[in-house]
């Protein structure tokens, strides 16, 4: 009788509602939901995430009683992104943004002024909160939602930080900052050789990573990670480790990539990223808008897997066929590349990976682009974008589109993603011959089960084509996961007849032992 009260007590107690006095706690597990392929990501500018912008310029003036994005209004689209399924944040830089020699009224993202400060242009000045409180309540709050957080790391300075900190920079023969690339808005900081890490860039480097720890952060994504020299990031990331196991490391470095920024910078090569500690990279995926046939997305893929398999610590890497860095593929092949690019994601064993405004087709236009701006906060005076582009530059207006289609289909993959990673993870990965050039087709088999994929490469025409499935019989369950229509089955032969730029997911569920 008195283990029955017992009982009874402690489920009365398990029912009462739970006390805003208890303290939410977060446990970190990024690393190890990456390295799964586990992790569903939005790219996110905080400046624009959740902004409003009456007039349609495309641009934010608060002085027509418009509002910038900052990290409390950003709080109110969390549970619109964790209905869409994804499953972490991946932050654009909140390091402050240079003002001289700037790019854009609102200066890039990637031209840091401060490495140890959030920028002041994300504050809430309606909230009694700190800056540094309201970007810890910002990721608190998505990590109630289950949402993982990683912040960007830009990989250079500004021109107002090289006026601060002449020390940290490389200096041309002229004694002047040196510009990478063509970036006119940054200058390359110095991070020595592989024998001797230039100390004053490593500890700005180390307070930033403190900084975002502090904070609540999951991880940190480098900006241009090639950049700097192996040793340096194995001793940053040692260091991030020590504090936070399950710190997750993603390099911006590419297969694709074997040029450093500038002359007088370093250049590492992604597999020697990887090797200091890094968790995963960008696969050259992007390299879809370039691709006309099969072979070419077959290579890419083969190449990516054996790359990852060559590593006695697990790797992994994003399925980055759209970054901030590309033209919206709206603008490149319509609504079929965006809906192509969603079931790559869902199908391959990579982690997922889009930007903001992808989930609803925008094509980032900007009606007031690269023309005068009212008002500056830098010494640019035009609304300087990359046309097709997330804004990176300004202050600009929420990010979305009005494609409910692409919406439907992202939410559906991701979904899908889910259910059919242990099959990704686990399974044997075949590239299918297919004697249409446009057409690609593959299998991932693991068990009793296989998911198949094929599309069409050519987005003007229908193609037509046949794969045989190996072991496909009638006995076969075969369930359609994503199809226009259900294809003609012929013992093992599958008939494709394929729209353009369509896409189909099958599975095929064996049931011979």
């Amino acid at each position: 009788m008195k283990n029955i009260i017992v009982i009874l007590f402690l489920i009365a107690v398990s029912l009462l509602p739970v006390s805003a006095n208890d303290e939410f706690v977060w446990k970190n597990d990024l690393r190890t939901k990456f390295l799964n392929n586990e992790a569903i990501i939005l790219e996110i500018n905080i400046r624009n995430f959740n902004s409003i912008d009456i007039d349609g310029s495309g641009f934010i003036d608060t002085e027509l009683g418009e509002t910038k994005g900052t990290f409390l209004n950003a709080i109110d689209r969390l549970d619109e992104i964790k209905n869409l399924g994804i499953n972490t944040l991946h932050i654009l830089p909140i390091t402050p943004t240079g003002k001289l020699k700037a790019l854009g009224t609102a200066g890039s993202l990637y031209a840091a002024a401060d490495f140890s400060s959030i920028n002041k242009d994300l504050y809430d000045s309606n909230s009694d909160l700190t800056l540094e409180q309201q970007a810890a309540k910002f990721i608190e709050e998505a990590h109630k939602r289950n949402i993982r957080v990683i912040i960007d790391v830009p990989a250079c300075g500004s021109y107002d930080l090289f006026l601060q900190r002449p020390d940290l920079f490389v200096r041309n023969s002229e004694g002047e900052p040196v510009l990478p690339s063509d970036w006119t808005d940054v200058r390359l900081l110095s991070t020595g050789s592989e024998e001797k890490i230039d100390s004053n860039t490593y500890s700005l480097y180390k307070d930033f990573v403190k900084y975002v720890i502090k904070l609540g952060a999951d991880g940190i994504r480098a900006d241009v990670a090639h950049s700097k020299t192996k040793t340096f990031w194995e001793e940053l990331i040692k260091y991030s480790r020590n504090k936070d196991p399950e710190f997750l490391w993603l390099a911006e470095s590419s297969e694709s990539w074997h040029e450093a920024i500038a002359p007088q910078a370093v250049f590492t090569a992604y597999d020697k990223l990887l090797e200091a500690g890094f968790d995963g990279y960008y696969g050259s995926f992007f390299n879809i808008k370039d691709w006309h046939n099969s072979s070419e997305l077959n290579k890419q893929l083969s190449f990516t897997f054996n790359t990852l398999k060559s590593f006695p610590d697990k790797k992994s890497v994003i399925g980055s066929f759209t970054t901030h860095d590309e033209v919206s593929p709206i603008l490149i092949n319509g609504e079929e590349l965006s809906t192509m690019i969603i079931w790559l994601n869902s199908t391959l064993p990579v982690n997922s990976y889009f930007v903001d405004g992808f989930q609803t087709g925008d094509d980032y236009n900007y009606p007031m682009a690269n023309k005068e701006a009212l008002s500056s906060n830098t010494d640019d005076s035009l609304y300087f974008t990359h046309n097709g582009k997330i804004d990176i530059f300004n202050f600009s207006r929420k990010p979305g589109g009005d494609n409910n289609s692409i919406k439907n289909e992202f939410i559906l993959g991701n979904n899908v993603k889910s259910s059919i990673l242990p099959i990704l993870n686990n399974g044997i990965y075949t590239s299918i011959k297919v004697k249409n050039p446009n057409i690609f087709a593959y299998t991932f088999e693991y068990e009793n089960k296989k998911v198949f994929t094929a599309g069409n490469l050519d987005f003007k025409n229908n193609q037509k084509s046949y794969v045989k499935i190996d072991k496909l019989d009638k006995n076969n369950k075969i369930i359609p996961v994503k199809i226009s229509k259900i294809p003609e089955i012929k013992g093992n032969r599958i008939n494709l007849n394929m729209k353009p730029g369509e896409i189909i997911v099958l599975i095929i569920h064996s049931t011979n032992k």
